[in-house]
């Protein structure tokens, strides 16, 4: 079985992508073994490593300890990572003294046994030089993302159909989940580091919307248990309030992120308001969000947008307050680049960012939509989520 399943081309995009970024971080060689990274440099999931050089002259080594079946060129098989070093050496590649690890991702203890494993005198953080590589995504990259986007509102679409009068926030959640496994969802929701947990989704009925939640997330939810305070917490739907869907979109390995506001009843009044003004800051971010402009930049227009239509309180929560309104998305829920006021970073064509501008009305619960846009070499951000925006009213 070959282990790479990238084409030739693809792989040495992404591999020139991830060594252009270590040398900027000056960083000589790493070792990968976080999923997400053996997943983007080599199109599968497999327990190992992989040994990087910025020099072109050193081809990448694939360290393999399972499945044991995987071939192919420069795949070696190990069973331990002590086994590295001397393989390496066999291969004629010199180690230098500085080693780039997944600091940010590994354990502390990991991290020591591989610098020992590789006689390395020191260790580094590669983690931010593989997230910035990740940030812009190849054109096959788009495809999948595309294809997500496509599957992603194909279940949202069947939403409306799923309500029955008297059912709670996690009865809905259970049969949109149905739908979007059948549909082809994976049911992995890949989230960079760890703190921060979720199952499929939020689903977020009336004043749980309202619940803040220790992880960094838009919006929060008491969830079922304490062992995972997020999202559906069994409230019953009822006229009168209103339900935010945020739901799985990873159907290809790369996922999109989508909301959509749903209500028993139609709504009015501030609610209505604050969820067409959600709709008009997706569309001014997207007109704005162009490479080269400031992250922050868009942050802060969001941020106005709200103050001037007096709904500042109640954005991007109410209790408790997210510090962003918008998030990279890939093959993790939160990638590069970060839509807040300290961000750094200046967008790039093929960015791809999820717009969440939402926000939460005490009585009546969360309200406003979110995007997946592709940011593009010139014009208008792509909008890759096509569900309609409007507050959708449940068929009975």
């Amino acid at each position: 079985m070959q282990l790479l399943l990238l084409s030739p081309d693809e792989f040495n995009l992404r591999i020139a992508k991830v060594r252009e970024a270590m040398t900027a971080a000056g960083i000589e060689a790493a070792v990968v073994q976080t999923n997400a990274n053996l997943y983007y440099l080599t199109g599968r999931v497999f327990c190992g490593y992989i040994y990087i050089s910025a020099d072109t002259a050193v081809d990448p080594v694939f360290f393999v300890k399972r499945p044991v079946v995987l071939h192919g060129d420069n795949v070696v098989r190990i069973h331990k990572p002590e086994n590295i070093a001397s393989e390496l050496a066999r291969a004629g590649i010199h180690i230098p003294g500085a080693i780039g690890l997944e600091l940010s991702l590994v354990p502390y203890s990991m991290a020591l046994r591989m610098q020992a494993a590789l006689g390395a005198s020191s260790i580094t953080d590669v983690s931010g030089a593989l997230m910035a590589a990740r940030a812009v995504k190849t054109p096959h990259e788009l495809s999948l993302l595309r294809v997500s986007g496509a599957k992603h509102d194909a279940v949202y679409r069947k939403i409306p159909r799923l309500f029955r009068p008297g059912m709670s926030d996690i009865e809905l959640q259970v049969e949109i989940e149905r739908v979007a496994r059948l549909e082809g969802c994976l049911g992995q929701f890949r989230v960079n580091g760890q703190d921060m947990e979720i199952f499929m989704g939020n689903v977020l009925a009336g004043e749980n919307a309202d619940a803040p939640s220790p992880y960094d997330f838009a919006m929060g939810g008491a969830g079922l248990d304490p062992s995972l305070p997020v999202g559906a917490d069994g409230t019953i739907v009822r006229p009168g309030m209103s339900v935010m869907i945020d739901m799985n979109g990873n159907f290809t390995g790369y996922m999109t992120d989508m909301t959509r506001t749903f209500a028993p009843a139609p709504l009015e009044g501030r609610a209505l308001d604050a969820h067409k003004l959600s709709v008009d800051i997706c569309r001014e971010l997207a007109r704005m969000g162009r490479p080269g402009i400031a992250a922050a930049d868009l942050y802060n227009r969001a941020v106005a947008m709200a103050e001037e239509a007096g709904l500042a309180e109640f954005f991007m929560g109410h209790r408790q307050h997210a510090g962003f309104v918008s998030h990279g998305v890939g093959i993790e829920i939160n990638e590069l680049p970060v839509i807040a006021p300290r961000s750094k970073a200046i967008l790039e064509a093929g960015n791809v960012i999820a717009l969440e501008p939402k926000f939460v009305i005490p009585g009546i619960g969360a309200v406003g939509v979110e995007n997946t846009y592709v940011v593009n070499t010139s014009g208008d951000m792509e909008a890759i989520t096509r569900s309609p925006q409007e507050i959708i009213i449940f068929e009975e």
